[in-house]
């Protein structure tokens, strides 16, 4: 019973001591301790790029070239529309579009030729055939034609080995 009476007791004190106007009101406390080092990081150099892979450098360069190299085409596109400011706005959103979709098309076009001659290739025999003279050499010359393309795929397979 005595231990509750002093609980009481600091209760009561503590909370006279909060609705007195003496009573120091700290609202943060400022930890003057200096950070300690987590390990060795590379110091920033002023005006460096962050580091970076040599593909994410290279796509960065060319970026930033193609970027430099359509300056001189959008300037040269703004002094035609400039002198020609009595041209109809949709023969010009048509002729601005128009380089969009045949880049769009031959580039469809290309990915489609190359894809042909990449299964054309494949499906040609090796060019060359090394013929060795030693022991018995049993040669399985057997090709397996099987794909796995499309949405629904069948594979076929009647070769497995059991």
């Amino acid at each position: 019973m005595q231990h509750q009476e002093q609980h009481d007791q600091e209760a009561a004190r503590l909370i006279a001591e909060a609705y007195t106007d003496d009573a120091p009101a700290v609202t943060r406390y400022r930890d003057t301790t200096p950070p300690t080092p987590t390990g060795a990081a590379p110091v920033p150099q002023p005006g460096a790029r962050a580091p970076m892979s040599q593909r994410a450098t290279d796509i960065s360069v060319m970026t930033l070239s193609a970027g430099v190299a359509s300056l001189p085409l959008g300037g040269g596109a703004a002094l035609v529309l400039w002198q020609l400011s009595s041209v109809d706005p949709a023969v010009l959103a048509l002729a601005a579009a128009t380089p969009v979709g045949l880049a769009g098309a031959l580039g469809i076009a290309a990915r489609m030729i190359g894809r042909a001659v990449r299964d054309g290739a494949a499906a040609l025999p090796p060019s060359e055939v090394h013929h060795h003279i030693g022991p018995t050499l049993v040669q399985n010359t057997a090709y397996d034609q099987r794909t796995t393309r499309g949405v629904i795929v069948r594979n076929g397979d009647t070769h497995r080995t059991r």
